[in-house]
């Protein structure tokens, strides 16, 4: 048993903003219908280091799992019929096209409702369904949203050119914002009986995000730059940050200036003020942790209740993963049944716990099989044949 059994979801959605939320839905148990185009869905292709993974892309390998391919050609009138009597079956239709795109096939919005008057319809998109933004038909990409929304601008130091997050940070925060809306969608409509549309799109999380920052901006009208010495945000008061030690790097979280001097002897920071001389305290704490090592350091910190921790890599916090044999690294069978691991959901639920049921798909590897409900067999052989 599973949270969202009995959930079917036809999933149009491809790259990160859409394949990770409703990979999200599918670990909980929904029955995701990914629909792609014959030759499969762009990421796919998508070389991460310059390699894919026995044909496949990483990044589609990481976000598809729980899913079954459906592959068509979706200007083909066979095709969009087909999905129109699919949808009958279905309870969500997710899609991150460009506004419009879908709705021009005869796939939007009204089409879905006209056969299925209570379908949960979500879309996804860079700048919004009718903003500015989306009427320039700019790309929607999470680079060009951090760079747009202020995110980029405010991480790193002062001298620094602005700095991107190491991940697809608004891609990913998106993604669950798009599972969260589909879900308060299905709330609604178990509740009420309704139907609705459900809209999310990055600019609009990445401005969410910021929701410390812009607050502290407007309502206390004042500017504020990131640190010369790189403070972990730019809003917040030293000791807040990362600091060299001896043999590594060391991250320091909120704490008072007296806590910090005690924890870190020889530190003259009497008479700075956390946040008009946080540059200043920085430079100097670090002169002091830079003559021990992280493991003093974390000791050290770690006797006096102040809140701290050893800068590790990603390949350091995977292997740990493995050591533990912690489930949120999971095998599963990839692409020419290589095993390949992935992560796991990050949700845990004590009476409905996710599941791996089905490895990441190859394209329109379950085609039949779903065509099969709503089509002869003449017919879903013509239709294939002409998809592929």
């Amino acid at each position: 048993m599973q949270a969202l059994d009995g959930i079917r979801i036809l999933d149009f959605t491809q790259m990160m903003l859409g394949p990770f939320g409703t990979q999200v839905l599918a670990d909980l148990g929904a029955d995701v219908i990914k629909v792609e185009r014959p030759e499969g869905e762009w990421e796919r292709s998508l070389e991460m280091m310059g390699e894919l993974v026995e044909g496949e892309s990483a990044a589609y390998l990481a976000m598809n799992r729980n899913k079954r391919s459906l592959a068509v050609d979706l200007k083909n009138p066979a095709a969009k019929n087909a999905l129109l009597e699919l949808a009958k079956t279905c309870d969500v239709v997710v899609e991150n096209f460009r506004p419009g795109v879908l709705a021009r096939l005869g796939l939007g919005y009204e089409d879905f409702k006209a056969v299925k008057s209570d379908i949960i319809y979500a879309s996804g998109s860079g700048w919004g369904q009718d903003t500015t933004f989306a009427r320039e038909n700019r790309p929607g990409q999470d680079l060009l949203i951090q760079a747009m929304s202020g995110l980029a601008s405010s991480t790193g130091r002062r001298n620094d050119p602005p700095t991107p997050a190491g991940t697809a940070i608004v891609d990913h925060a998106t993604a669950l914002t798009l599972a969260n809306g589909i879900l308060a969608a299905i709330v609604a409509r178990n509740t009420h009986g309704i139907g609705q549309r459900v809209e999310v799109d990055l600019y609009s999380t990445a401005i969410a995000m910021q929701c410390q920052e812009i607050s502290t901006f407007v309502n206390q009208r004042a500017d504020y730059d990131r640190s010369e010495e790189g403070i972990g945000q730019s809003w917040l008061s030293a000791p807040f940050g990362v600091y060299e030690a001896k043999d590594g790097w060391i991250a320091i979280a909120m704490a008072s200036l007296p806590a910090i001097s005690e924890g870190v002897q020889g530190a003259d920071l009497i008479g700075l003020d956390p946040w008009e001389d946080r540059d200043e305290v920085k430079r100097r704490l670090e002169t002091i942790t830079r003559t021990q090592t992280v493991k003093h350091w974390l000791d050290e910190l770690s006797r006096r209740g102040l809140w701290a921790s050893r800068v590790r890599t990603t390949r350091e916090a995977v292997d740990e993963l493995r050591d533990d044999d912690s489930d949120l690294l999971v095998e599963v069978k990839g692409p020419g049944d290589k095993p390949i691991e992935l992560i796991g959901s990050a949700i845990r639920l004590s009476e409905t716990p996710w599941q791996q049921r089905l490895a990441p798909p190859r394209v329109g590897e379950h085609s039949a099989d779903i065509l099969r409900e709503v089509l002869t067999d003449a017919e879903v052989h013509e239709l294939i044949g002409e998809a592929r």
